[in-house]
Formats: C-alpha cells, sequence, structure tokens
C-alpha cells in the first residue's frame, strides 16, 4: 500500500567530518594538536573533494542514478547525524526517510556515515556537540518555543560549526490551519515558518531567515542539475524545468553565521527519500502545474471560489495571491503582473520516480554541504 502525496506533492571552532574529533572535543586540544588536526583535516578534504567531484560527474551523467555503483569503504562509520522526535517516535510522518538517504550517502559518496541516527528529544541533550548536524522534520516538534538551556546549546551548536535542516520549516499561509498539510504539500515560498522565525530570533535577535539564492553552492554540492528530464511527460517537462526546480534547486531560506548557512529550511522533501522493506519507494508523488491559456485571466478576476483567499512570498519577494476551493487545495493564483493562472495536477509512474530521484539528489547536496562547511 503506497501513500499518495503531491507537491500539494501528496502521495569557531573546527568541525570537519573527514577527522574523527567530534565538536565537543576539539577545544581540549593543544596547540600542537590543533595546527595537526587542522593540517590532517585539509589534506583529507582535498582528497575526499577529488574523489566526490569525480563521483557527482559520474553520478549526474548516469541516466538512472539508482544503478550507480556503491563505494566500497573499510572501517565503522565515523559520521553520525542527529534527529530530533519530540514524543513518540513512532507516530511520525516518513521514518524510513532519513535512513534511506543515508543510505545513499554513503552508497554514493566517500563519507563513511552511519545510516541509523542518533535520536533526540530535545536541543537540551548535550550529545549535539558530537555530531556535525542536525535533521528535523518540522511536524516532529509540537513546541519550538525553547528552553533557556536549549537556546544555549544552539547558540554554542551553531557558532562552532553545527547545522541544523528543519524540513517542512516552510510552510505555506494555507498550509498552516493543520500541521499535517506541510507534510504532504511541497508549495514553494521564500518565507520561513512563523513560529521558525520566532524560535531563532530569540537565539540570534539580528539575524532573518533569508531566501537562498539559486546560484547558491549547496545547490551543486554533490550533485549538479536536475534528473534527465527526458523520461517527463510533455504536459510536466518546461515547467519542471523552467520554473519549478531551475537548474536542480528548490525553495530554500537559511540563517547564515560568519558567510556560513547554519540553518536552513525548505518546504518538506523527506516525502520523497523513503523506501520500504523491499527497496521500493514508500510514496507516489504527483506534480503541481501552473497554467493558463487565453482569456483565462478575465474568467479567474470575477470567478467564485469556495476555498480561502492567501498570500504566498515568490523569490523575488513579491507576492502571488493563492484561491483555495477547498482546504490547502490550490485552484488558481493570481501573480504580480497581473497574470492568473490554474494549477493542474498529473500522476505518472515517470513523474512520481522522477521526484524521488530529485528529492534524494536535493537531500544529498544538503548533507554533503554541511558536511563540508
Amino acid at each position: 500500500m503506497k501513500l499518495y502525496i503531491t507537491d500539494y506533492d501528496w502521495s569557531d571552532s573546527f568541525s570537519d567530518p573527514y577527522i574523527d574529533w567530534p565538536i565537543s572535543q576539539v577545544k581540549q586540544c593543544s596547540s600542537s594538536q590543533w595546527f595537526n588536526t587542522l593540517f590532517i583535516g585539509f589534506i583529507s578534504m582535498f582528497l575526499n573533494a577529488v574523489a566526490l567531484n569525480s563521483l557527482a560527474v559520474n553520478s549526474v551523467n548516469s541516466k538512472n542514478v539508482r544503478s550507480v555503483l556503491p563505494i566500497k569503504k573499510s572501517g565503522l562509520p565515523n559520521v553520525s547525524i542527529v534527529q530530533l522526535i519530540q514524543g513518540k517516535s513512532l507516530h511520525r510522518n516518513y521514518p524510513n526517510a532519513l535512513p534511506t538517504l543515508l543510505s545513499a550517502i554513503d552508497d554514493r559518496t566517500t563519507v563513511k556515515i552511519n545510516n541509523d541516527p542518533v535520536i533526540i528529544s530535545s536541543f537540551e541533550d548535550s550529545i549535539i556537540f558530537d555530531h556535525p548536524f542536525i535533521f528535523v522534520n518540522f511536524a516532529d516538534r509540537k513546541n519550538w518555543s525553547f528552553s533557556d538551556l536549549e537556546k544555549r546549546n544552539l547558540k554554542k551548536y551553531l557558532e562552532r560549526g553545527g547545522f541544523i535542516y528543519i524540513d517542512a520549516g516552510i510552510n505555506a499561509e494555507f498550509l498552516r490551519k493543520n500541521r499535517s498539510h506541510g507534510q504532504h504539500h511541497s508549495f514553494a515560498d521564500w518565507e520561513a515558518s512563523p513560529v521558525v522565525k520566532d524560535a531563532f530570533k530569540q537565539i540570534f535577535p539580528g539575524k532573518k531567515f533569508l531566501p537562498l539564492k539559486r546560484t547558491h553552492p549547496l545547490f551543486k554540492s554533490f550533485y549538479s542539475g536536475l534528473p534527465d528530464p527526458n523520461h517527463l511527460p510533455d504536459s510536466v517537462r518546461d515547467f519542471v524545468i523552467e520554473e519549478k526546480w531551475p537548474q536542480g534547486t528548490y525553495s530554500a531560506v537559511a540563517l547564515t553565521l560568519k558567510g556560513r548557512v547554519a540553518v536552513l529550511a525548505t518546504p518538506i522533501i523527506s516525502m520523497g527519500w523513503g523506501k520500504n522493506h523491499l527497496g521500493n519507494w514508500s510514496t507516489n508523488i504527483r506534480f503541481r502545474i501552473r497554467e493558463s491559456t487565453t482569456g483565462l485571466s478575465d474568467y479567474l478576476e470575477t470567478a467564485a471560489y469556495s476555498g480561502e483567499r492567501y498570500e504566498s512570498t515568490r523569490e523575488d519577494g513579491e507576492k502571488d495571491v493563492i484561491y483555495c476551493q477547498k482546504e490547502a487545495l490550490p485552484a488558481w493564483a493570481n501573480e504580480p503582473d497581473d497574470r492568473w493562472r490554474v494549477f493542474r495536477y498529473y500522476q505518472s509512474r515517470e513523474i512520481s520516480d522522477f521526484a524521488h530521484v530529485f528529492y534524494t539528489q536535493l537531500g544529498t547536496n544538503i548533507f554533503m554541504y554541511a558536511l563540508t562547511h
């Protein structure tokens, strides 16, 4: 049985993954140890970068990313990822998502990564200082008001080089009434959810989440561009290439510290990572496409709608006005140039497979950027 999601998608310490030293131990080093560690780390990063670049070229040129042979590695994993789950871990969305992605990263990169994340229930846990990356699905934390200890820990963690990725940390306005809506819609918006903005404003009052430019190196940290779009139906191909995910990019906002992305938020993408015990994708994904035709603007300008009217932030800071016929189901949009377009929904095996490969590549890019910055 598969879940159908759409985009309404149904269906200054040194912390480096190639040095086997947790963040909490770096400050205890002597000057000579510190210098030796940095030197070894930079050499290791250079060698790994060469290997990563070579593999990335091979992966991108492959028509089927899943056909890339895993890299053979020896020894125990030296990188583990922290995942925050507040409450009952069994009652959450996409439980197989993160382990599946970590397995893909382990197969296709030179990083020896543990496929099983380290689970914490709050940022009060000091174990976060032993790991370079924290993953949080927005819905897995019920209350985004941080305790005093969480504020202190997060400030220290992020200033020392830690990275936090908040999946579904962007929720368009029409998705905010029900927490579950943001788990099944990857609607492009360039503004962090209000509760996320307020939470981190308490830690870094002078910092804001800003849109991540499509030219940012994060989007090319391992994979570059889209999977092969020639497999997509004609009805969606041009929109995907030109508007939906141009050059393999995605709507994202970031809080930066010292020129480095420290906290990243996006609409939900983990819905596209998970596989079941048979190795099949756990979800079917369909696309939401904007379309127009002659005379449509005149018609929609006076058309009745049964749902509500919302605003959505565009990449350029302008606003789209979204009209919903049903709760959390956009019907049409009025764009800043006074163009009106309707939303149409397309579903096929090719669309779903393409989306899964794209989300896996995007997730890999996020992790590889964090682990090398």
